[in-house]
């Protein structure tokens, strides 16, 4: 497999990351920021609102963008991001904070798939891919946790400054690794990825992974406050 497939993965990573591992934090941010618990779970809402408008949305605007250059400007908008998140005094600039991470979030993985598949034979393009999305896998079981526990022991903050850390590697990756001759597959018109609202068929599995992961994402969200007040769970500090 070549080398530019671990750039995707790094980043991969990078992004995972910062997309679950505020799950962790809501206590020590509602805390901290003088917010309501709803309110800090809201971050992950913000995120998702990002994802949600930059997969469809910018993906069809940044057609034409070379795919590299796209790749490097998206993981420099999510490093960004998150050192506006580590340097957020306030609820309201972390809240802009998450939507700019959740932005590039949403094109990366629209983009990524389509530059992995381009770096191998057809017949290994799912295996890229999977490699692609195992740094997600591994975000999951090791990122999440330790960026929880520098969140828990050391300031919510150094957690995003981690993942600002993790995207710089992940730039000077993709800048070195990933080629400069990637061709543009043309992207559907935000007009096409309409067209798809009109089959009933459709709407019913959007519908059906909507309220799926909506009603995953919402208990898994406050997971930490509730083993804080049912289970008796602590933070350590």
């Amino acid at each position: 497999m070549p080398l530019a497939l671990l750039a995707l993965t790094i980043s991969a990573f990078a992004i995972g990351t910062t997309e679950f591992v505020i799950v962790g934090l809501v206590p020590t941010i509602a805390e901290q920021l003088g917010v309501s618990v709803p309110s800090a779970g809201l971050l992950v809402s913000i995120y998702a609102l990002g994802v949600a408008i930059g997969a469809p949305v910018l993906t069809a605007l940044t057609g034409r963008i070379p795919r590299k250059v796209l790749l490097i400007g998206l993981m420099v908008l999510f490093t960004l991001g998150n050192l506006l998140a580590w340097q957020s005094p306030s609820y309201e600039s972390l809240v802009v904070a998450r939507l700019l991470t959740g932005l590039a979030h949403g094109v990366f993985f629209s983009i990524g798939s389509t530059i992995a598949t381009s770096l191998v034979p057809k017949e290994k393009a799912a295996s890229a891919i999977a490699i692609m999305f195992g740094g997600l896998t591994v975000a999951l079981v090791t990122g999440v946790p330790l960026g929880t526990f520098i969140g828990q022991h050391f300031g919510w903050r150094e957690t995003f400054l981690a993942v600002s850390l993790i995207g710089v590697v992940a730039i000077i990756a993709s800048a070195i690794l990933v080629p400069n001759n990637i061709s543009n597959k043309a992207s559907a018109s935000i007009k096409q990825q309409l067209q798809v609202l009109t089959h009933p068929r459709l709407l019913l599995i959007y519908g059906i992974t909507a309220l799926g992961y909506g009603g995953f994402f919402t208990m898994f969200t406050f997971l930490a406050p509730v083993m804080q007040e049912l289970a008796g769970f602590r933070l350590l500090r």
